[in-house]
């Protein structure tokens, strides 16, 4: 396996790719391109996960895929103790769209040294990073990008998305945030909102501005998604109005709702638990039935 860290940019931004990929070998189809997967981990924008990051790219490269985690630009460099540190100074988006654009177009600059298929690029996000990711599917066809990243939107078109637990829908949020009496996620759900638009109280014209269900064209690629009914954090409401903006415009896709399970399960199974409750048989499935749905795409 060739694992390395790749810097996205020239400069001191802290985005980087890392990748996990196949050697060639000559009893392995030496000269077969494999499909690739770039993985967003989620954390509301504060940070990255890790439990969402390697474990998934080592269990995608088990199925024979190219992976890549994206540690895309976040409000503090790595998770701080208290929401009480001072972050970026500027909002992380469009800087973290920016981040995934270039890994995208990074990966396929460097297809043939990574054996990747460059038409075969499958976008997988969690949470917030499937905000990202969904964020990507939407607008990868718009001149902001091509613009920001001088390169043809051609080349940033991912080929397929995996959606975990995403965040699609900022009003939603902020509906379901105006129910909620625990005060740590109320505190949370402004401090993200700091991280992405800068503010805490965003308005509801800033909150649509960013919210992925607004956007679906007949050009968002085909989509996998997958949710738990009673995530308290992320509302299933973000994966089924994703999943009807997707159905309205004719896009393929799959939706999986999960009965229970809670929020940021990642693999849902002893790999990437911290706690008894991420760890779910029922919604450990999910990476099979993604394998099985990405077939017919890739």
């Amino acid at each position: 396996m060739i694992h390395k860290k790749t810097l996205l940019w020239n400069d001191e931004n802290e985005a980087k790719l890392m990748t996990y990929v196949w050697e060639r070998s000559e009893e392995l189809q030496p000269n077969k391109k494999r499909p690739a997967v770039i993985i967003c981990p989620g954390g509301a924008y504060l940070g990255t996960s890790d439990r969402e990051a390697e474990p998934v790219a080592l269990r995608f490269m088990t199925a024979g895929y190219q992976t890549f985690v994206l540690r895309y630009t976040t409000y503090y460099p790595s998770f701080p103790a208290d929401f009480s540190e001072k972050g970026r100074e500027e909002p992380v988006l469009p800087q973290a769209l920016f981040d995934l654009g270039k890994a995208i177009s990074t990966v396929r600059t460097h297809a043939k040294e990574w054996n990747v298929d460059p038409d075969h690029i499958v976008l997988c996000g969690f949470s917030a990073g499937g905000h990202l990711v969904a964020s990507m599917g939407v607008h990868w066809h718009e001149s902001f990008l091509q613009e920001s990243l001088s390169v043809a939107n051609e080349d940033l078109k991912p080929n397929a998305l995996i959606l975990g637990y995403p965040l699609t829908d900022y009003v939603v949020m902020k509906e379901e945030a105006e129910k909620e009496v625990d005060e740590g996620k109320r505190e949370l759900w402004r401090v993200s909102n700091q991280a992405v638009f800068g503010k805490k109280q965003p308005s509801i014209e800033e909150l649509e501005g960013r919210s992925p269900v607004r956007f679906v064209t007949e050009s968002t690629p085909p989509t996998f998604i997958w949710h738990t009914a009673d995530d308290d954090l992320v509302y299933a409401r973000n994966a089924l109005n994703f999943a009807t903006a997707l159905a309205k415009e004719k896009v393929p896709y799959e939706l999986h709702v999960f009965e229970n399970g809670v929020h940021g399960l990642s693999l849902s199974d002893e790999t990437t638990a911290n706690d008894p409750a991420q760890i779910n048989q029922e919604c450990e499935v999910w990476v099979d039935l993604a394998l099985k749905w990405l077939k017919k795409r890739v």
